[in-house]
């Protein structure tokens, strides 16, 4: 297949990336228990596709209280930070470069995953919304149980959750992380600011645009402040509306908030675009938009083809374009696009989330090109 852009090499920051490959961020459940502390079969997982140019990880909690989901890992413990170095030196003795997604889950979570109260801008449950346990089923599946009501977060709250966003950036770097992607989008805690649905505050962080982009710009000042604004790169999406997130003036509202991060000069902005098969494209003017207002890097990933990712970058609309699900199956993707090779299907979805063995997680083959 021919895709010159793809292939390409890039300089990013102070690592230049073997090509435009980017293994997007996917949550998988694998963790050791107790502690969520990740684990010699998760660094096998990424070193395995190391393929890619740079790999975001899995989003990972900043704190207890920023879990959403069962054995998600964390980078807020002893533990967790030496766990996540068995990965940083996979992938690095693989060649590929790696980013740690921060994430704070905000109100999408509940007491049954990790025993506390969710927090969240205002005090509003996100409807048809559900989080997911382990609790014995017998063919290991998740369960999903609906989120909780939600604490409206106070000034020490706010204050709190910015100044574990930094240490787990720091504890980040530690475990040899090349950068961090601060997770604002899909219905998260930044995001919840973002959106005037989600928050109505009546304080500095809610109402216009300007209040509501606040708690983002303060995060991101004090991380890249923290770790190197070339370490630190943010994740929107503006065109993503599940998790009770559907906010009319969200556009507006992410086309400030890109124009503000520009100024900060951060790495990248990583927009989330929908995967769903049927989901909307993305307008032109708004890449064009994004691309006059934001100067740096900028990754787009949603259920993309490689010749629709091709295009955009040959527009030069986008640097990196971002694979999910084809990375999940085929850990040499891009070696299997040069060669014209068939994709692994995803042999099993109960495996998608949690289990811990390496079924449906790192047991997906390699390509051998027939004799």
């Amino acid at each position: 297949m021919n895709l010159p852009q793809l292939f390409s090499k890039y300089q990013f920051g102070p690592n230049e990336l073997k090509n435009r490959f980017l293994m997007a961020p996917m949550t998988r459940s694998r963790t050791s228990q107790p502690g969520d502390v990740p684990n010699t079969l998760m660094a096998e997982y990424y070193a395995q596709r190391a393929s890619a140019g740079i790999i975001i990880t899995e989003a990972t909690q900043v704190s207890l209280q920023g879990m959403g989901y069962a054995k998600t890992p964390g980078i807020y413990s002893p533990e967790q930070i030496e766990g996540w170095k068995l990965t940083t030196q996979a992938v690095h003795q693989a060649g590929s470069t790696i980013f740690l997604q921060l994430w704070h889950v905000g109100r999408v979570g509940s007491a049954q995953v990790n025993g506390l109260q969710p927090l969240a801008p205002s005090a509003i449950t996100a409807q048809k919304t559900n989080v997911y346990i382990f609790d014995g089923a017998p063919n290991g599946d998740a369960t999903f149980v609906p989120v909780d009501e939600p604490k409206a977060m106070t000034q020490a709250d706010i204050d709190q959750a910015i100044a574990e966003f930094v240490q787990g950036a720091k504890n980040a770097i530690a475990a040899g992380f090349d950068g961090v992607e601060i997770h604002a989008a899909n219905g998260y805690l930044i995001d919840q600011f973002l959106r005037s649905n989600s928050n109505q505050r009546t304080d500095a962080y809610g109402g216009s645009q300007e209040n509501r982009i606040r708690f983002l710009m303060e995060t991101t000042t004090a991380v890249a402040q923290a770790i190197g604004k070339e370490k630190t790169g943010v994740r929107l999406s503006p065109f993503i509306s599940f998790k009770d997130m559907n906010d009319p003036e969200i556009l507006e509202t992410i086309a400030l908030a890109a124009a503000q991060l520009n100024k900060l000069d951060i790495a990248y902005i990583h927009l989330s675009e929908a995967d769903w098969d049927d989901a909307p494209q993305i307008p032109m003017d708004f890449r064009i938009q994004l691309r006059n207002d934001f100067k740096n890097t900028i990754i787009a990933t949603g259920n993309k083809t490689p010749e629709e990712g091709e295009q955009l970058l040959a527009a030069q609309l986008v640097d990196l374009i971002g694979f999910g699900r084809n990375f999940l199956t085929n850990p040499d993707y891009p070696q299997r696009l040069l060669q014209d090779a068939p994709l692994n299907p995803i042999s099993d979805t109960h495996t998608l989330f949690g289990g811990g063995s390496s079924r449906g997680y790192t047991d997906y083959p390699f390509w051998e090109q027939p004799a």
